[in-house]
């Protein structure tokens, strides 16, 4: 037997912890340009990494449907290890860019064992209230992304390496945490058998399909978002020469806000259906990259960052519908390679437009840059409107 009120929070507590891995390079960027002598363009490099490695790591989770076969806990247990291990990495003295790069990239292959194994484990417990299981998972995940931000404003008067050891002891607690407290759901359909070709024939399924890519529109803007948000207030505060601008607070809450529309999404959802609700959200966030150039210009730095504050809302409000949506018109028995195939696209989208984004900030100073991450959105907007 099992208490699912307990399984549920115990679940966010574990994926928030583990996921303070995310940025916490970005928590510590500037600290990390002056220790190590880096160029401007560490930032998307750095950021890319972390994509990179998670890529890596659920495709090769994906083809060997690790989720799917092995224990769910114990993989997450494993992976929080490993990735708080290589998130220590970055304390080391007299580190290169193609060091950092590498724990960075490490630590992103090992999250691939986290936030999808987390989902998955949501999928094994709960068949009913599902989209508001993944909304609690995922403002889990936004709220662990923001954190090294807050960490950083906490601990300014520390080395910026105690930001590091801070989320790497999370990390383990999180992991320790889960392998103890949550056992394998009771609606788990262990997959028995190696089979490559699953994470290739769940996209004949023309509704995964187009639930899919309307993912990979959202995936596009949301975490280069996340990346440029300091770049973003670092461009206001210069045009106006604000002085008491604090750069990572602000950061944290801009990111950390959208933890609360991914748990007011699940309720949304319910009124307005799970389609129409993920499209209003893509379109919402679409339009904040449209206008985005023109805000630069707002005197009023309240509005400014208020504008941040909502975009920072909409950007995120439709992931764990997109989950949900992915994990219906998925066969039970391969939720986890499904959901696992999907963020290894996804991510691998980020590392575009990122790296894209990151270009264009180096070549040119015109704001118009940002009207990129409008691309995806639109597509993927297309793409849900194609579905029943």
């Amino acid at each position: 037997m099992y208490n699912s009120k307990l399984v549920l929070p115990i679940i966010v507590v574990c994926q928030f912890c583990c996921t303070s891995l995310w940025f916490a390079g970005n928590g510590v960027m500037q600290n990390l340009v002056l220790t190590f002598n880096l160029q401007k363009s560490a930032l998307g490099n750095l950021t890319a990494a972390v994509q990179f490695g998670f890529i890596s790591g659920t495709l090769l989770f994906a083809l060997f449907t690790i989720a799917d076969r092995f224990s769910p806990s114990k993989v997450f247990f494993i992976s929080a290890v490993l990735g708080a291990i290589f998130n220590l990495g970055f304390v080391l003295e007299q580190q290169t860019l193609f060091s950092l790069v590498s724990f960075r990239f490490l630590t992103g292959f090992f999250l691939a064992g986290i936030y999808p194994v987390g989902m998955k484990i949501a999928t094994d417990y709960y068949q009913k209230g599902l989209g508001k299981s993944l909304g609690f998972l995922v403002g889990a995940l936004v709220l662990g992304t923001a954190l090294p931000h807050l960490l950083k404003d906490i601990l300014v008067d520390y080395s910026w390496k105690s930001v590091l050891i801070a989320t790497s002891i999370l990390a383990f607690f999180g992991g320790f945490l889960l392998l103890i407290f949550v056992k394998d759901g009771p609606f788990r359909k262990p997959s028995k058998n190696l089979d490559l070709s699953i994470c290739f024939n769940i996209f004949k399924n023309i509704e995964f399909r187009k639930a899919a890519f309307g993912y990979f529109g959202h995936m596009w803007e949301l975490y280069t978002f996340w990346a440029f948000v300091p770049v973003l207030l670092s461009i206001y505060q210069k045009t106006h020469s604000i002085q008491d601008f604090n750069i990572s607070l602000l950061s944290f809450f801009i990111i950390a806000i959208g933890s609360l529309s991914c748990a007011l999404g699940g309720y949304i959802y319910e009124k307005l259906g799970l389609k129409k609700t993920a499209t209003t959200f893509l379109f919402l966030s679409g339009i904040c990259c449209l206008i985005s150039p023109f805000l630069f210009q707002v005197e009023n730095q309240h509005l400014f960052i208020s504008f941040l504050l909502f975009w920072g809302m909409v950007v995120i409000a439709d992931s764990p519908l997109f989950s949900t949506l992915v994990a219906q018109n998925a066969p039970s028995k391969d939720r986890g390679t499904a959901l696992t195939i999907v963020n290894c696209i996804g991510f691998s989208i980020t590392i575009i437009s990122i790296q894209i984004l990151n270009s264009l900030q180096i070549h040119t100073t015109s704001n118009f840059i940002f009207m990129v991450l409008a691309v995806g959105p639109l597509l993927g907007v297309l793409s849900l409107k194609k579905t029943k």
